[in-house]
């Protein structure tokens, strides 16, 4: 049987009616095989186009200098997607792909759009991160925007927590009987125990709040005037959805439970705002965590209110008034220092002149002052960071702490050019930091000119006022007093009139917890530059003891000698001031 050969236009219709049916099949999901010429090569020239569009943008990130990506390459987390909403992401053509909770990283398709940089600035300071800004094509956006059609519905968690003034005078009780505390924190769901303890501190006074888990419970702690008190025990059987809250509260990740972490949040009251740093840390028993309420008003205490009285306030001022030069602060963690170098800027804060701090972390936010936060992890050290805001030109510079030579030798510098440089340093007193200055090998002909003064702190507990009393002192604390004192030269302008001694304390009542105490004040010692001590140091060597024995010759009160002054006039207590001064 014979048979003809078809011909070009059969061919033809068989390519378009096997194409069609081809197509067809395809959407129904054929393999690879099945596809036609047709489609492979519209599929590559497809390809071709797509390459040479991330070419391009490829290109134009290198002149801009950005860092070029491919996000349908890169896996995208949903956690970093939900920290810029999908509306601001179509409007402003911004994702943000990756949080770690150190850094976040941001891509853009529009470098020059002007809200970029304010969303960037925004994510680091709300969770105190490092950002890094990319380019992506439109068509990496386009996929971005289809990750979030992906995504669950997402609540934000809430950004601090809310207490209003019904509720603080409603735990006003509870804040003075601890009994009370703990009863009611059996009875609440999670988020109310977590608003209850921190109303409870709030009304307290307290300044840190410690969760502790332990072997058979969870102990709730306030720290009220530089002490540790027991308030409460949570059953440990609540504590993973305590701590979740508070992790959620904080801006930190749920799962880790086996590093360190820090994070804050932020209380709103009817009369201020109080913000919440948060540090977690592995323990044996559980996450041990401790909330330091951070409050505005501690930031704008002026020295009297910090308890700098006599000479001691009249130096301080003197010194602070100098155009150059470096004043430093000295004590232990816990002793004030920050708080003091805080009422240094608020006196110094004038329109005429610039004032910048760098800090680790900023602990409370100034007006008119523009203040930066260290970030080891992006390699931006205190000594780094001097060096870039030298550049700034300020007037006035804060140095949160001087840890190394490196931040020594730039710190000093600064003060030989003509900036009043302010830093805090760790030594047990005033006379201690030229040793320690020394130690870390700052050449003594930098040191001798460039510091101002010194001044040595401690804080001691304030007498309630509500029940205070007049009291007689054991025969060998009352010699102990007064040989104390009587160091202290005829003439000095502090020197206590010692024949007419009056002490008092604290009997304990409901507004001070039945403590005795309320409140903090300072004592102070400062040691200020004179001839001999820039002698002394251009010498090389001189222990702490020598620095003090010169320093109190030249007329320096000693912090136990401010503290016992502060006694005489009814501040604190002598017991007090033996307790933290000796």
């Amino acid at each position: 049987m014979s048979t003809t050969s078809p011909s070009i236009e059969d061919l033809l219709k068989k390519s378009k009616t096997g194409t069609t049916a081809s197509s067809a099949k395809t959407k129904k999901g054929r393999t690879d095989d099945d596809v036609t010429v047709e489609e492979k090569l519209e599929k590559k020239l497809g390809a071709l186009d797509v390459g040479d569009e991330e070419m391009k943008v490829q290109q134009q990130a290198a002149g801009l200098g950005l860092t070029y990506i491919d996000l349908t390459e890169f896996p995208i987390s949903g956690e970093a997607l939900w920290l810029i909403p999908e509306s601001v992401c179509k409007k402003e053509k911004v994702v943000c792909f990756v949080y770690t909770g150190e850094q976040v990283r941001l891509a853009t398709t529009d470098p020059k759009n002007t809200e970029i940089p304010k969303i960037k600035t925004s994510l680091e300071e709300s969770l105190h991160v490092h950002g890094e800004l990319y380019l992506i094509s439109e068509r990496n956006l386009k996929h971005a925007l289809e990750v979030y059609a992906k995504l669950p519905k997402y609540t934000p968690p809430p950004a601090g927590v809310q207490i209003s003034e019904a509720e603080l005078e409603s735990f006003k009780k509870i804040s003075v009987d601890f009994k009370a505390l703990n009863d009611q924190l059996q009875k609440v769901n999670t988020s109310e125990m977590v608003t209850l303890i921190i109303a409870a501190s709030i009304q307290a006074g307290s300044s840190d709040i410690h969760v502790e888990a332990e072997e058979k419970d969870v102990k709730v702690r306030f720290r009220l005037d530089g002490l540790l008190h027991d308030v409460a025990s949570v059953p440990k059987a609540v504590w993973p959805k305590v701590i979740s809250r508070i992790k959620l509260l904080s801006g930190l990740k749920l799962n880790i439970t086996d590093k360190p972490q820090d994070g804050r949040f932020t209380i709103t009251t009817a009369k201020e705002k109080i913000d919440v740093r948060v540090s977690c840390l592995p323990t044996t028993w559980g996450e041990s965590v401790v909330m330091r309420l951070l409050k505005a008003s501690t930031a704008s205490l002026s020295f009297e209110a910090l308890g700098v009285i006599g000479k001691a306030f009249d130096d301080l001022k003197k010194q602070i008034e100098r155009p150059n030069g470096m004043i430093i602060t000295t004590g232990p963690t816990g002793s004030g220092k920050t708080t003091t170098l805080y009422a240094m800027l608020n006196k110094l804060n004038q329109e005429d002149t610039k004032i910048i701090t760098l800090e680790d972390p900023v602990e409370y936010k100034l007006e008119g002052i523009n203040q930066s936060q260290i970030d080891h992890s992006a390699g931006y050290s205190f000594a780094d960071g001097l060096r870039s805001i030298l550049r700034q030109d300020p007037d006035i510079v804060m140095v949160g702490e001087m840890r190394d030579l490196e931040t020594a030798e730039v710190a000093i510098n600064a003060a030989l050019t003509g900036h009043l440089v302010i830093s805090t340093i760790h030594t047990n007193s005033a006379a201690g930091a030229i040793p320690r200055f020394l130690a870390m090998d700052v050449k003594p002909f930098l040191l001798a000119p460039a510091l101002n003064a010194v001044m040595g702190q401690r804080l001691v507990r304030r007498v309630c006022e509500k029940c205070k009393q007049e009291i007689q002192l054991a025969p060998d604390v009352l010699e102990r007093v007064k040989t104390t004192l009587a160091a202290i030269p005829d003439g000095h302008t502090d020197k206590p009139d010692m024949s007419n001694t009056k002490f008092v304390a604290g009997k304990g009542c409901e507004a001070c917890n039945n403590i005795g105490y309320k409140g903090r004040v300072g004592i102070y010692e400062i040691l200020v530059m004179t001839p001999e001590i820039e002698k002394v140091i251009l010498g090389g060597k001189v222990s702490e003891y020598d620095m003090q024995d010169i320093a109190i010759k030249n007329g320096m009160i000693t912090m136990t000698q401010d503290g016992l002054i502060k006694a005489l006039k009814g501040m604190t207590t002598v017991d007090e001031v033996f307790r933290v001064a000796e």
